[in-house]
């Protein structure tokens, strides 16, 4: 379980970079994602440079301390963010689904990390024979 908890932090890790090169592309990317032109982009930009660093983040301190509360915090405050925004306010098509991925995210990495941990707590016991 520790290995696909390992793969599935670095899947995570990789979509954040994907969101940030997105957001740093905007001129390009905006209107593919039913956003139109963004005029100044320099929010759009600012948020790209965030997700770049959050998602080195997130492998960061999996790897060095085998945790996930950076990524759980930020997929939860995404969650909230994203489904207020979809309710409160007209916003493009890919917000909606932003806000459900990440909360899918969210709660795919929280269950197999408490399995992880679950696991690593378990007796050893010694095998049948």
């Amino acid at each position: 379980m520790a290995r696909i908890e390992r793969v599935l932090v670095g899947l995570v890790a990789v979509h954040s970079l994907a969101v940030g090169v997105g957001l740093l592309a905007i001129h390009f990317t905006g209107p593919l994602f039913g956003f139109g032109t963004v005029t100044p982009p320099f929010f759009a930009h600012q948020g790209g440079a965030f997700h770049v660093v959050v998602g080195v983040a997130y492998w960061l301190e999996y790897r060095a301390q085998g945790t996930v509360r950076l990524l759980l915090l930020a997929k939860g405050a995404a969650t909230v963010f994203l489904v207020g925004a979809t309710l409160l306010t007209h916003v493009p098509w890919l917000v909606p689904l932003s806000g459900l991925g990440d909360a899918a995210m969210g709660v795919v990495v929280a269950l197999v990390h408490r399995r992880v941990l679950a696991e690593a707590a378990a007796p050893v016991t010694p095998a049948r024979a």
